[in-house]
C-alpha cells in the first residue's frame, strides 16, 4: 500500500516546537524547530536497533525522550520515495519508526515527502567544506534538518493561504 506524505499546516497543533526525524537502516537523524516553528536545527544522531519484530529498543525510547524533551507538539518523519514518486523499502522503515512513536505518544506524528534530503543534506556539507569522512557522524542530523524545514517552510506557505 503506497503511503502518500501529509500536507505541512493541515490540521496544524499551532505554535511548538516540531521535531524532524529522518528514518535509516542503520541511524536515525534528528532536528527541531524553534518553538515559533520557523528555523530547524540538528539534534543528535540516534543509532537504530530495534528491527521489524523486534520490542522498541533504546533508538525508540530516546526518540521519546527527545519528543518529550523538547516539549513537541509534532513529530515529522521522512517519507522516502524515488524521483518518480515509487515507495521504496526504505518507506517501510519510516512507516515502522512513525506506528512505534505513534503507538506511544499523544503527540502528532506527520510524514513528510523527503525526496532528496540526503542529497541535498550531502551538497550542504560538501559547500560548507566538512570531509566525506567526518559528514557520515552528521549526515542523518542534516537530513532531519532538510525534512523539518522543508515541512516548515511548507506549513508557513499553507497556514499564509488558508
Amino acid at each position: 500500500m503506497k503511503v502518500q506524505p501529509d500536507t505541512p499546516g493541515l490540521n496544524d497543533p499551532g505554535k511548538g516546537r516540531r521535531i524532524g526525524i529522518d528514518v535509516g537502516t542503520v541511524r536515525i537523524g534528528v532536528a527541531s524547530s524553534d518553538q515559533d516553528a520557523t528555523l530547524a536545527t540538528p539534534v543528535e544522531t540516534v543509532r537504530r536497533v530495534t528491527g521489524f519484530k523486534d520490542r522498541d529498543g533504546e533508538d525508540i525510547e530516546r526518540l521519546l525522550e527527545l519528543i518529550d524533551e523538547f516539549e513537541a507538539v509534532e513529530v515529522v518523519v521522512g517519507l522516502p520515495s524515488n524521483l518518480n514518486g515509487d515507495g521504496s523499502k526504505s518507506v517501510k522503515h519510516a512507516k515502522e519508526i512513525a506506528f512505534r512513536i505513534k503507538r506511544r505518544s499523544d503527540v502528532p506524528v506527520k510524514m513528510a515527502d523527503e525526496r532528496l534530503t540526503t542529497v541535498a543534506a550531502t551538497q550542504a556539507l560538501r559547500a560548507s567544506g566538512v570531509r566525506e569522512k567526518d559528514a557520515r557522524a552528521v549526515i542523518d542530523q542534516a537530513a532531519a534538518v532538510e525534512i523539518l524545514q522543508s515541512w516548515l517552510d511548507g506549513r508557513k506557505n499553507y497556514l499564509k493561504e488558508n
